[in-house]
């Protein structure tokens, strides 16, 4: 279904900021591989925040497209259809039952994971699935043992001819293209070597997408978090290293802390970048301090038990609710690059809503894939292979669609609050 496009020679841009509401005007328009064909996209997960994010995103960025929304429960599932219009129907669907699925998915052309945690998942069910089924695969995974597991089905993907692409959300996912789009400028600028790519996000409490994101959070604190310095692996701390990072207009400086998440490994791999970390940080600020002392106090066993997690949740999901209220559900992500020149470009991606951008930033993955820019195989963002060189630029300024600060391959002291005056009109 989705054929890869020829690769063109890489052209760097800057890219100025989008209007501060989602209008999907202005877009780039959607080409189908196929533009005869009525394409059925199932969004499994779509009854949840996420996944209802993305089916909201794709019925707007694409009208044509039929969504199927995918999950256990018909009442919600139904009242999601309504919301959506006539181009959608439900399909009750559980992911752990085999049968159900391939049965799903045997009548859709493109199915979304968006059905997490993805966390101690032991099988990609789903991707196994559309394997067997011939059916395009995306998921929204956050969780680098199950990127990685996702990642070894290569193989068999290629034999069935399908494009699968993994971590394909805001972040991973638009983050990872935008470490390609600085990475990619830095070598054809001859700006020196590429040494150090620093991830950093930052999530105004849960970013209105609610308890899968909180069971996420915790679960990842029970990660030992992979980090590389200067091409070696280094193990560290869930949640230590605090560095304290400018996120620019409407977001600040905030806190953020290292946290295990695969476009670390990732885009070591595949982009060459010897040094790489990420970092994440939340509001208000006790989150943080609460989500170190849990580290440092709860047994690593208690962290990774799934049940005593979700628990956890539970009981913390009211008080979540209300201070998100609070604190609303800005997210902003910035990427720093730095070069064996000692220069550093940055990019910058800020949003007054995760539960929005999240689904936008899926819904751009979708498009490029339907649009054909994806080869047969299983692919991160990053790689060419799953966002054709030439369809970032597109992608980019579909999942920008409403951020109040949208930014890529500026020097550090252009976004940042309160740049640095080294000497009089230099700045750092």
């Amino acid at each position: 279904m989705a054929r890869a496009l020829l690769l063109q020679p890489y052209r760097a841009t800057i890219r100025a900021a989008s209007s501060s509401e989602t209008k999907y005007d202005g877009v780039p328009e959607v080409k189908l591989s196929d533009p005869t064909r009525n394409y059925r996209v199932l969004v499994l997960g779509g009854t949840g925040r996420v996944g209802g994010s993305t089916a909201t995103a794709l019925s707007k960025l694409c009208p044509k497209l039929k969504i199927v929304v995918g999950g256990r429960n018909r009442d919600k599932g139904e009242a999601m259809v309504t919301k959506l219009g006539e181009n959608s129907e439900f399909a009750q669907v559980d992911i752990n039952d085999t049968k159900m699925l391939e049965t799903t998915l045997r009548d859709v052309d493109l199915v979304v994971h968006a059905a997490g945690p993805f966390q101690q998942a032991p099988r990609c069910t789903v991707l196994e699935a559309a394997i067997k089924t011939k059916t395009a695969y995306v998921d929204v995974c956050d969780d680098t043992s199950y990127a990685f597991r996702a990642k070894s089905l290569q193989a068999e993907a290629i034999a069935a001819n399908i494009p699968a692409i993994t971590t394909a959300g805001i972040y991973p996912g638009v983050s990872n293209v935008m470490a390609a789009e600085l990475v990619a400028a830095a070598i054809s600028e001859d700006k020196g070597k590429p040494e150090k790519l620093r991830f950093s996000y930052y999530t105004a409490g849960t970013g209105g997408a609610g308890p899968t994101i909180l069971a996420t959070s915790f679960l990842l604190l029970g990660e030992e978090v992979t980090a590389y310095k200067q091409g070696e692996k280094v193990k560290l701390r869930p949640y230590s290293g605090v560095m304290n990072v400018d996120f620019g207009k409407g977001i600040r400086k905030r806190d953020v802390y290292l946290l295990n998440l695969p476009e670390v490994r990732s885009t070591h791999e595949v982009l060459g970048v010897p040094t790489v970390s990420a970092r994440f940080g939340t509001a208000p600020f006790f989150w943080n301090w609460g989500m170190e002392i849990m580290t440092k106090v709860l047994p690593r066993e208690v962290l990774r038990d799934k049940a005593k997690v979700q628990q956890m949740v539970d009981m913390f999901d009211p008080v979540i609710r209300a201070m998100d209220g609070f604190a609303g559900e800005r997210v902003s992500m910035r990427v720093d690059l730095e070069c064996s020149d000692g220069r550093t470009t940055v990019g910058l991606f800020s949003h007054k809503s995760l539960s929005v951008s999240v689904g936008v930033s899926t819904a751009a993955f979708v498009l490029a894939m339907l649009e054909g820019s994806t080869q047969p195989g299983v692919w991160f963002p990053e790689e060419p292979q799953g966002i054709a060189i030439e369809a970032r630029e597109v992608l980019l300024k579909r999942a920008s669609q409403g951020t109040f600060n949208f930014i890529l391959n500026k020097p550090p002291w252009m976004v940042e609050t309160v740049p640095k005056e080294v000497v009089l009109g230099i700045y750092v």
